[in-house]
């Protein structure tokens, strides 16, 4: 059977805020969800037309282009395939998978820290999306490093905004790297292969330089001591 979200879901599959779904919903970007009673479904279609939107943003288009470029491809193919993004958009770069979870299991990982402070920054940042009673996690990964980093003693107050201050440099990081692609690979090469060649590319320049910048500030943090 296809796959079938709530909007929630929706969301955290995205990796997009939730209202920033409700807002693309508003303005008709997403086509209708199949609606069942009071429940509103939606599939992969709409899952790879938030990524298209996403996409068309990351290359400089603005909503209101994005609207005439989806109403053009309604009556045809779909507008990821017209611009040839859907290679490129079908699998996202990050391999994260988002973590269901009751509030008691989210009180297993982060004890008497999980306070409705600390879940609401966490909504904010668009680490959690509520679905029902339950809550969804973006990222497994972030998840269960936040929780180490809890029990080492930091608090979750000062883990979340770490990472809300993160996501702003790295954003800027992507963008720089996006950028660069735009003005020296995409113009004379297919999309979905110019992306995969340069995606173990990123990965490898970022984490190595996020390694020797922790290992010129451990070596001050040393000096100090």
């Amino acid at each position: 059977m296809a796959t079938e979200y709530r909007m929630e879901e929706l969301a955290a599959a995205a990796g997009i805020p939730l209202r920033t779904v409700r807002f693309y919903r508003e303005r008709k970007l997403l086509p209708p969800p199949r609606r069942e009673g009071r429940i509103a479904w939606y599939d992969e279609h709409h899952l790879a037309r938030l990524r298209t939107i996403t996409g068309l943003l990351a290359r400089g288009h603005t909503l209101g282009g994005i609207a005439q470029l989806l109403a053009a491809a309604e009556s045809g193919r779909d507008v990821a395939e017209v611009l040839g993004l859907d290679a490129a958009l079908a699998t996202p770069w990050s391999e994260e998978s988002p973590v269901r979870l009751t509030p008691e299991a989210m009180a297993d990982y982060f004890a008497d820290q999980a306070t409705a402070d600390n879940l609401a920054t966490a909504l904010d940042i668009g680490y959690l999306a509520v679905d029902g009673d339950d809550l969804v996690h973006i990222s497994r990964r972030l998840l269960e490093a936040s929780s180490a980093l809890v029990r080492e003693g930091i608090p979750l107050a000062d883990v979340l905004a770490s990472g809300r201050a993160m996501r702003t440099r790295l954003d800027s990081l992507a963008a720089l790297f996006i950028d660069l692609a735009r003005a020296h690979v995409l113009p004379d090469t297919d999309l979905g292969e110019a992306i995969a060649r340069l995606r173990p590319l990123v990965r490898d320049i970022v984490e190595a330089e996020l390694a020797l910048a922790m290992d010129r500030a451990l070596r001050e943090e040393l000096d100090r001591a």
